[in-house]
């Protein structure tokens, strides 16, 4: 899983090269190596890091192996929370751990896009399903903890990540400003609530935009 509207204020900047580096023979421009792909160790080690550190031993964890397309299970969990390592494919590091009560939407979401569904057909379908009771949300609010940063982010060697914000997210099912209190304007250092009265209504915590 990844939850786009969530995180779309993460956003890098982007960086103008002088005109002299970009006159530089290939010799003397240098290059950065690309970072070697996680062991299946090193994903898990890295998609656990977003959670509460008394929840990370009992995680499941869902990464990602060489000749196998999408997601699958490398480490079966006992605890209540599900994290989605890093894609190796992806521009940026992102990990996300979820509470197990947040499964049905969440598989339901990455079984919509790998069938070909994008954008926001995934959640005109998800909502549609909650609403006729084909698809269970949480009776209760339920924690999603995530990391994201620039590519290499994550040290396997030290077992870290440096340069990643950090973002909690409260889902609260068809909660709005009114019952929650919360506004909808995103504001610095300050919760706020994204798509209210939906099914995937939550409270974003961050530091700072």
């Amino acid at each position: 899983m990844r939850i786009a509207a969530a995180t779309a204020w993460l956003t890098a900047a982007s960086v103008l090269a002088p005109a002299a580096l970009l006159a530089q023979t290939p010799q003397t421009t240098p290059q950065t190596p690309a970072p070697a792909p996680l062991t299946e160790a090193q994903q898990i080690a890295a998609a656990v890091l977003p959670l509460p550190a008394e929840f990370r031993d009992g995680a499941r964890v869902l990464g990602h192996r060489a000749g196998h397309a999408g997601l699958v299970s490398l480490r079966e969990g006992t605890g209540p929370f599900t994290c989605l390592a890093s894609d190796p494919a992806a521009a940026r590091f992102h990990v996300a751990c979820y509470h197990q009560s947040l499964e049905p939407f969440m598989a339901r979401g990455r079984a919509l896009r790998a069938s070909g569904v994008t954008g926001e057909r995934v959640d005109t379908v998800r909502f549609a399903e909650v609403r006729t009771g084909r698809l269970a949300m949480p009776k209760q609010p339920a924690l999603l903890y995530s990391l994201t940063g620039p590519k290499g982010s994550f040290d396997p060697a030290a077992g870290t990540v440096s340069g990643a914000r950090a973002l909690t997210v409260m889902y609260i099912p068809g909660a709005t400003a009114a019952s929650t209190g919360l506004s909808a304007k995103p504001a610095e250092g300050t919760p706020w609530i994204m798509f209210p009265g939906t099914p995937k209504a939550h409270v974003m915590f961050v530091s700072r935009m």
